[in-house]
């Protein structure tokens, strides 16, 4: 009876370590990083990189802010390349044939619109304002390492004229509660039914959070694009003229 009883509890016992919830995981992702007030408190963040494409080495500046404005600018032959810029209202791209801007169609930037703050850093902070619903779906590994796989289901967009839902998966590290990756698929466009994923390592403390250095984004299956971060600027001041369309270029 004693063995029973013994076998029961570490049963038991084993079943509450194992019993994670997505909020808990999350909750814990913003302890183990610096603390959730940090994290609320953060307005925005400038990165500094490196990315190599075709054995090509080439600067690349990022900026998230909370707001939702951002851009990232490549620097490749001496020339600027702004890439997925949005002002506040506009969302455009430099062309990189006729190297002028262009504004996104009407579809894209409402879909961009429909889930402003969901990009890294802030995708994890004030999901429920936000209409957003994460579950957790099980374990995986990443590359040898045992991980949480988060579905996050933010709000629907539209493809074609016709809704769709948005979804990304992440995948948790069990020991560090730190996400080492990230899944979501590409809707529209020549990449359609396409897998892409962005791996995150070499976490650094940047002025009390903890932050990736090291970004790998590919499509799954496929070999990787590197960004080897040299530097990340919390709350950075940016002129608004950075993410305004050149209007009448």
């Amino acid at each position: 009876m004693k063995t029973r009883l013994l076998v029961f509890a570490l049963a038991l016992v084993a079943g509450v370590a194992q019993a994670q919830t997505a909020d808990e995981i999350l909750a814990k992702y913003f302890e183990n990083t610096g603390g959730i007030d940090k994290w609320k408190a953060l307005q925005g963040i400038k990165v500094a990189a490196k990315a190599n494409q075709g054995g090509m080495e080439f600067p690349v500046e990022m900026v998230f802010m909370k707001d939702g404005r951002q851009f990232t600018k490549y620097t490749i032959q001496g020339k600027e390349i702004k890439q997925g810029v949005y002002d506040g209202s506009t969302l455009w791209s430099l062309n990189f044939m006729t190297q002028k801007a262009e504004k996104s169609d009407a579809e894209s930037t409402e879909n961009f619109k429909a889930n402003i703050g969901s990009e890294y850093p802030f995708v994890f902070l004030n999901l429920k304002e936000k209409g957003h619903k994460v579950e957790l779906l099980g374990k995986e590994q990443v590359e040898g390492t045992d991980c949480f796989k988060l579905k996050l289901t933010k709000n629907p967009i539209k493809v074609d004229g016709k809704p769709e839902e948005s979804v990304e998966f992440y995948f948790f590290d069990t020991e560090n509660f730190v996400p080492l990756m990230m899944e979501t698929e590409i809707k529209s466009g020549q990449g359609k039914g396409m897998v892409v994923q962005v791996k995150f390592s070499d976490f650094q403390e940047v002025k009390g959070l903890m932050m990736p250095f090291s970004w790998a984004q590919g499509v799954k299956g496929q070999p990787s694009s590197p960004l080897i971060i040299s530097a990340i600027e919390p709350d950075p001041k940016v002129d608004a003229a950075a993410f305004k369309f050149p209007e009448g270029q």
